[in-house]
């Protein structure tokens, strides 16, 4: 396997410390020591695959950490804390990744037999060791960062054939439940949807139970099992996340944030904050315009991991 992860080494050698797209649908590198800001963030749903260096990514109460020859699945959009190290070496991390389409996940499954059993309470992120295969088929899709005119007609293989051997492992029940309607995976899918288009709004347990057509306290136990974190929790770190984008941006001060973020009282929104992120809201965004002063943006999602 050493020899695959040189190539993709060095067919990712180009990337930055943020998302760099590569010109193939859903495919993003990452690369170096990558701001503060960008690592505590909305995660959204992928599948990530460490070639230097090494992460550690907690959500919640969870904390993993992935190294090279390992990749993470992320299933649902997740906030999370992140921070990357460079190799004993001192090469600088580097990754890439392949965000998830779940009707892309579907129309592989109708190929597939469909296999028994289920997965109750289970998380929605997770870490698995990589397999020469799955490496085969990241170098055939990166090669075509070299060549562009054969993205259109080979690119949707080689991630169907990415899909496959994530799907052949130990996560591939994470992927089979996004792209399955009635799994319980795929019902707090929609929970955390409808919460992350509607964060500022005032959040009942009981709606969002509803609709995903489970028990009040079915709901709960299932999106603690997915997130780490409780309803109430999730909601929280989105807005405080928002806020912190905008409060970098200089888009308003930090009482007019939390109003806008859904905050009825500014000084809970600089308690939780500060607790949240180490300091009151105007001294951090400060602090991360100084560092990164041409960093800043609006309600980050890292793909790239």
């Amino acid at each position: 396997m050493e020899i695959q992860l040189r190539e993709l080494r060095q067919l990712a050698s180009k990337a930055e410390n943020r998302r760099t797209e590569t010109g193939i649908p859903r495919v993003a590198m990452v690369q170096g020591e990558v701001p503060e800001h960008r690592l505590a963030a909305v995660y959204e749903p992928m599948v990530n695959l460490i070639l230097t260096g090494s992460k550690t990514m907690t959500v919640g109460d969870r904390t993993l950490r992935y190294d090279p020859a390992t990749y993470f699945v992320m299933s649902v959009d997740l906030p999370a804390v992140g921070s990357v190290h460079r190799s004993d070496d001192g090469d600088p991390y580097l990754a890439i990744s392949l965000t998830l389409e779940p009707a892309i996940v579907a129309n592989l499954l109708a190929d597939l037999p469909k296999p028994a059993g289920g997965h109750l309470y289970s998380p929605g992120f997770s870490v698995a060791p990589v397999t020469p295969e799955l490496l085969d088929a990241w170098v055939r899709m990166l090669r075509l960062m070299e060549r562009s005119n054969e993205v259109a007609a080979l690119a949707p293989a080689y991630e169907r054939e990415i899909l496959f051997r994530v799907l052949q492992g130990p996560l591939g029940w994470m992927l089979r439940d996004i792209a399955t309607p009635e799994t319980a995976l795929s019902r707090i899918g929609i929970a955390i949807q409808w919460t992350r288009e509607n964060f500022a709004k005032p959040l009942r347990v009981e709606t969002l139970a509803e609709m995903t057509a489970l028990s009040v306290s079915a709901f709960h136990r299932h999106f603690k099992a997915v997130t780490a974190l409780s309803p109430l929790r999730y909601q929280k770190h989105l807005r405080l996340l928002h806020a912190r984008s905008l409060l970098i941006a200089g888009e308003g001060s930090a009482t007019s944030i939390a109003f806008e973020v859904g905050y009825e009282s500014p000084n809970q929104f600089s308690r939780e904050y500060a607790r949240q992120f180490g300091l009151p809201p105007s001294k951090d965004a400060a602090r991360l315009r100084q560092k990164a002063p041409h960093n800043a943006e609006r309600f980050l999602s890292v793909t790239t991991g």
